[in-house]
């Protein structure tokens, strides 16, 4: 009787460490998830801001072919939009409401390009050697861009990058503390059973063996039901808001889950090897 009361007692331990250290999970899973989110429309946000290469207005039809090919080759083009002088004019039109051309006798319009930068090149150091780069082609009259709002994005972007990363690390460092008072908890049941087998000559290694092998199954449990939780988190959103499907892919998903996993599994492996070493040193009188 008294057996099956400590059985279920140690049963019950790593149960609530169990569902302890998958919370814990499903917070990283959220903190990561929402890391990577706003990479994707840090991205998005900058790939959406536009460089407008003013051509000269006596370029021919082939060199601003040859050009635009140049420019689609380029690494820093995420994409690229040819307006003619005759489209810009039409824009103006509209948005004017009058037409330029009826009292000047001339389209006063040249053609462009309008360039939306590779993330990694929209700031202002990049643009800055862009710039400088494309007005040397003799097809350039002019390059012009917000540098304004170029700096601000980046700015506002690295703020938000900066308090998700310092939250991640706070909430990594607190996981951490959790769960290894929670394994610590459903080891010290099983102390005596430590100090036991290392009185009959058993190595370390062989004692740490099952506390490690449960650590593993719990870790990897528990992974894996705060993934189902996560992924079951966004189907909702997505549900809630299809239009964040352009931010969310497969290869994020699989990247948090992956993290999420591997998180869990070196927490609670982690944990338990220093709490059973914790126990193994210790003095017989100590143990009480």
């Amino acid at each position: 009787m008294g057996k099956k009361k400590a059985k279920g007692s140690l049963g019950m331990q790593w149960f609530t460490t169990g569902v302890s250290t998958t919370l814990v999970l499903i917070l990283l899973g959220i903190v990561s998830f929402f890391i990577l989110f706003a990479q994707r429309l840090s991205d998005s946000v900058k790939e959406n801001l536009t460089v407008t290469v003013l051509l000269d207005g006596e370029a021919s039809r082939s060199d601003i072919h040859e050009f635009r090919r140049a420019l689609t080759d380029e690494r820093y083009v995420y994409a690229l939009d040819y307006v003619s002088k005759e489209q810009a004019l039409k824009e103006q039109v509209k948005a004017m409401g009058s037409d330029p051309s009826e009292f000047l006798g001339a389209n006063p319009f040249t053609a462009s390009f309008e360039l939306r930068m590779n993330a990694l090149y929209a700031n202002s150091d990049s643009l800055a050697w862009i710039t400088a780069k494309l007005k040397k082609n003799p097809l350039v009259e002019d390059v012009m861009y917000q540098k304004e709002l170029v700096d601000t994005v980046n700015d506002n972007l690295r703020r938000i990058s900066y308090v998700l990363l310092g939250l991640a690390v706070l909430l990594a460092l607190v996981s951490f503390a959790l769960i290894n008072n929670t394994v610590r908890l459903s080891i010290y049941s099983g102390r005596f059973v430590i100090r036991t087998m290392k009185l009959v000559g058993a190595s370390w290694g062989f004692i740490r063996r099952p506390f490690m092998a449960r650590s593993f199954n719990l870790g990897f449990l528990s992974g894996l039901l705060a993934d189902a939780v996560l992924l079951g988190g966004v189907h909702t959103l997505l549900r809630y808001d299809p239009s964040l499907s352009q931010y969310i892919h497969v290869d994020m998903l699989l990247a948090v889950g992956a993290a999420v996993l591997l998180f869990g599994l070196l927490l609670t492996l982690g944990c338990t090897y220093l709490s059973v070493n914790k126990f193994l040193r210790m003095k017989a009188g100590d143990l009480y």
